[in-house]
């Protein structure tokens, strides 16, 4: 059932729905984060600014420490190991990581630090990118994702820094869907 309801948000992205505004003018979109087996276990909030666009992340249930947060380029996100969402969101054929100086994809975001009771949350901007028309639009013919990985990605390493597993996916939709 699961499977069929995430294919089900990436055909919304394929029939081309588009932005809603919020407050302020921002454009929405936001994700429901599952791990391997089916079950929620975060969500995701993406909102316009001047720069970009800001993603907001909670997620519980998850080992402690620091783990990979990526977008990644397709808007399909099938258990157990989400490889549907394909590679990082990578508009530009950049080298992975933050610290890369050849870098870094437009999907590369900071680590996401989980506590020891296997909460997180955080803030990050993706620099560049948009809900408009265009190679670095989230809302994008095929949609995008957003992924969480096992371990820590070190920033540096290409294609995807060393940030084993995906544990958590989610499709990046609108908040009109």
């Amino acid at each position: 059932m699961i499977k069929k309801g995430l294919g089900f948000a990436a055909l919304c992205f394929v029939m081309g729905f588009t932005p809603v505004y919020g407050r302020e003018g921002t454009a929405q979109a936001n994700a429901v984060l599952m791990n391997a087996q089916g079950e929620r276990v975060g969500s995701a909030t993406f909102s316009a600014v001047p720069d970009g666009v800001q993603v907001s992340v909670e997620v519980e249930g998850l080992t402690a420490g620091p783990h990979g947060f990526h977008i990644h380029e397709a808007g399909l996100c099938e258990p157990p190991d989400f490889k549907t969402a394909g590679a990082h969101f990578n508009p530009h054929e950049k080298k992975h990581g933050l610290q890369n100086p050849e870098g870094a994809h437009l999907g590369d975001l900071p680590n996401l630090l989980v506590g020891d009771d296997g909460k997180g949350k955080g803030k990050a901007l993706i620099q560049g990118a948009s809900f408009g028309d265009g190679p670095n639009s989230l809302l994008q013919f095929g949609g995008t994702s957003v992924v969480i990985h096992a371990a820590a990605d070190d920033e540096m390493t290409d294609p995807a820094g060393n940030a084993g597993a995906r544990v958590v996916c989610g499709v990046i939709v609108s908040e009109s869907e």
